[in-house]
């Protein structure tokens, strides 16, 4: 009983931690983002952060590795249908949640303070080609169709998508842009009787919202 007391504990610490350094690596960056800053907004002490990462650099991965828990555990959709949902609720929720925000913006400055790691671009592709390998047992694409391919050109659309955004509309128009992404993607990809009942609304965009 004490172990698990003490499990949860360290799991909610952890979550802490990295809600709090998402909270200040979205509002400062990599470089203004101190530990000392981390530390105060999530009310703990240097030990309970080092116990759980050994460095801001640490900390910063850890963030960036995060982004796919603050959409995927909410979907139950299938195939194709889940990966326009999966879009939609990325771009819902990179207007509001700091810890998808921070990872977004970490990874695409990564190189400014020294890290080279694809592997935030990478799970993503992973997590894309699993719903299109999904829709091709379905019979929901068209013939020929690679779902590694479909899902890394996603990733890259979606990834330059909200760079623009941000610039032109602080991402208001996030939502629009993605599902005009879809319009454009489906017919390509999808048999039609698949892009006639596949829903681009922005109803579609359901995960809750800390």
């Amino acid at each position: 009983m004490a172990g698990g007391v003490k499990q949860e504990r360290a799991v909610q610490t952890r979550e802490s931690l990295l809600r709090a350094a998402a909270e200040v690596f979205d509002e400062f960056g990599y470089s203004g983002a101190s530990i000392n800053r981390i530390l105060k907004r999530a009310g703990l002490t240097a030990g309970a952060l080092y116990f759980h990462f050994d460095s801001k650099e640490d900390l910063a991965r850890a963030v960036m590795n995060s982004q796919p828990e603050t959409i995927v555990p909410w979907l139950d959709s299938r195939g194709l249908q889940r990966l326009v949902d999966l879009t939609l609720n990325w771009a819902r929720r990179l207007q509001v949640d700091p810890l998808l925000r921070a990872g977004v913006r970490l990874t695409n400055e990564q190189t400014s303070f020294g890290l080279q790691d694809a592997s935030p671009y990478e799970q993503w592709v992973e997590i894309m080609a699993e719903c299109l390998r999904d829709a091709h047992e379905r019979g929901e694409l068209q013939a020929g169709v690679e779902p590694g391919e479909v899902a890394a050109f996603v990733v890259e659309a979606c990834t330059g998508m909200q760079m623009f955004s941000a610039v032109v509309s602080g991402r208001k128009d996030l939502m629009e842009r993605v599902t005009r992404m879809w319009r454009l993607l489906l017919p390509g990809i999808a048999v039609p009787a698949i892009v006639a009942r596949t829903e681009l609304g922005a109803e579609r965009a359901l995960t809750p919202l800390d």
